[in-house]
This record gives structure tokens, sequence and C-alpha cells, in this order.
């Protein structure tokens, strides 16, 4: 992020854009033409999506398990969406025959889920929900922002029409930059749209010339956000993406296995387990904010309180990226137990 800033249509700024392009699609596993880092966080990306894919009066159906379902319909409805929720228990997932009886009652032009919910620590399967939507003319809408880098992310292979995600969790990026993509039958829906995209900064069929052959200006490229990105997919493809799986995958277990010693239980039932971000389940008589306080001021350790339903209920522990080392488990193991002694358990 320190390197020498050039301008937005610099020759060696255009090489870079190409760079993160191919290197986003190696981390999405998709060959989809349209791949950006969007000049926003991931709400910004997340938001796209529905800008440029949402025509007033359009079904929208959302899974609800969680915080960022619940963001999800709240904007979908923002674009006059005809919003329809299938809802499940927080840090539930749905079956492929609960997603198949709501797309054949509610025959949506979208379906969203939530891959990775931030809020619950769940992970929700992908296998045959992509091809369930093609049978209902429908497009698949996956947020990866807690799984990109960090767990099997397969676009074309679940047959995905777009995704978006942020750069801070797994590919361990300041946040400000948000990769975004839409597939072949998404951007059909955006040329046919009958309305202009009620979003200017967003609209993708401005934008996308700017990361297109045309170059065409239109907003001051964060540059050195794309240096920091450019960087931190590197670093993704360097590792592997399988070997980076794997390593998410085995500190995840250690830090269940250690919670479980402390006498602490996951929110989530291990199959659908993120291995990413771990929702930790605060024991009875704990202050929850207590032992997240007494751990940052004595260990400089931050672990995030829960959302929505889960606020009070939870701690929420990332293991993502570059923080997924064995040493930081066995650190924060250690320190909890001090904590939760501190604090009165």
């Amino acid at each position: 992020m320190a390197m020498n800033e050039v301008g937005h249509l610099d020759p060696v700024f255009i090489s870079l854009m190409n760079e993160n392009q191919e290197l986003l699609r190696y981390a999405w596993q998709t060959d989809n033409s349209f791949v950006i880092p969007v000049s926003g966080t991931g709400s910004a990306a997340m938001e796209a999506t529905l800008a440029n894919c949402v025509e007033p009066g359009d079904v929208v159906l959302i899974g609800v398990n969680g915080y960022f379902g619940e963001r999800l319909c709240d904007m979908a409805s923002r674009y006059h969406a005809d919003v329809r929720r299938m809802e499940k228990p927080w840090g539930e997932i749905f079956t492929i025959e609960e997603i198949g009886s709501a797309l054949e009652r509610h025959r949506p032009a979208i379906l969203g889920l939530i891959h990775a919910e931030t809020a619950t620590g769940a992970l929700q399967p992908l296998e045959g929900v992509g091809k369930l939507c093609r049978e209902f003319d429908c497009l698949l809408l996956l947020d990866t922002v807690t799984s990109l880098g960090g767990v099997p992310v397969l676009l074309d292979k679940w047959h995905v029409d777009m995704a978006y995600s942020g750069s801070q969790k797994c590919l361990s990026c300041p946040p400000g930059i948000a990769p975004l993509t839409l597939g072949k039958r998404a951007l059909e829906k955006l040329e046919a749209r009958k309305t202009p995209v009620p979003n200017w900064y967003l609209d993708m069929t401005l934008v996308g010339k700017y990361w297109g052959k045309e170059r065409t200006y239109h907003h001051t490229a964060p540059v050195n956000m794309n240096y920091a990105l450019r960087e931190a997919l590197r670093l993704v493809a360097e590792e592997g993406l399988e070997s980076r799986w794997e390593r998410h995958r085995e500190n995840a277990e250690l830090l269940w296995d250690g919670l479980a010693d402390l006498g602490i239980e996951c929110h989530v039932t291990k199959e659908y387990r993120l291995p990413s971000l771990t929702t930790a389940v605060v024991p009875e008589g704990v202050e929850s904010k207590a032992v997240a306080s007494w751990l940052l001021r004595n260990y400089n350790i931050e672990i995030a309180a829960g959302l929505g339903q889960l606020a009070g209920k939870v701690w929420r522990i990332g293991l993502m990226g570059f923080n997924s080392r064995r040493e930081n488990v066995t650190l924060l193991l250690a320190a909890m137990e001090k904590a939760l002694a501190a604090t009165g358990k």
C-alpha cells in the first residue's frame, strides 16, 4: 500500500488491473469474463449485485438464516424487488430439498444465499443448488465474504451466476475493496434491463467499460487498495488454494477441540461449521463483554460479540487468512482459560 501511486489510467496500473482480475478468477475458481474489485467495502459489492440485476417487481428469494441474509433482503427491497424470504433458525443451513421447494413455490428471478454467514459461523452447502436454479430459470447470487480464500469456493462447478466478497476476511487485505463477479446469465439479464441501473456509482454497464477493453474513465480507482489486493491474492496463489483450505480447516479443528476442553460449545453443528469463523456459545453465568474486554486489555486479542439475535449469546472468533495459525489458536485458548477465571467463571 506504500508503493508510489500512479494514475488510474497509467499503463502500469492497467497491467495491475489485469493481474487482479486473473488472480480473482483463480481464487473464485471461475472463467467469468466479468471479474472486478469494486471500489468500496464488501457491502458495496453486495449492493452492486442487486442494483444491476434486480428490476422493479422481480421476485427475489433470499435465504435468511443470519444477519447478512437480512441485509440482502433490505437491499433488494430498496431496488423495489418483490422480496420473498426462506427462513431457518440462525446457525442452521438450508437443505437442497428446502431450496427446491422454495424455488418451485416462488419462481424467483434471483435466489440469494449466504455461503459463509459471518454472524452465525454456518457454511451453506452449494452442491446441486446452481443446477436447480437453472431448472427454474433463476439466477444464483452468492455471498462469499467470509469464505473466499478460506474454504472451497467453486463458482463454475456450482453454477453460481453472481458473487461478491470482501477483502478483509480470508484474503487478509485491509477493508475498502471488494471482489465482484457476474456470469454470462447475469450479464444477459443486465443487458436486457428495461430500466437504467438505479445506482450510478455501482452501474456495471459503466464500471465494466473501465475494467474492460475500453478503459473508459468512470471514477478514480483506489490505486493503493488495488496494490494491496494484488499482494493479498498473490499470497493466496503462492500458497495454493487446496493448501490454504486445509490450513484453515486444521486450525479450526484445533480451536474447536480446545474450546470443548474449556467447556465451551460451538453454536453450529460441526458438519456445517465455518472454519474461518467460529461462534462459541457463552457459558451460563459468564458476561461475554467482560471476557472479550479482558482478552483485549491483557493479551491484545480481539474476539467479536454476537450480532443480532446472537448478541450476548456467542463470541465470534475469526481464524482468517494469515491469522489462521496454530500459534494463534494455542495462545487464544490459554488466554481464554485465564479470562474465564479472572471474570468469575
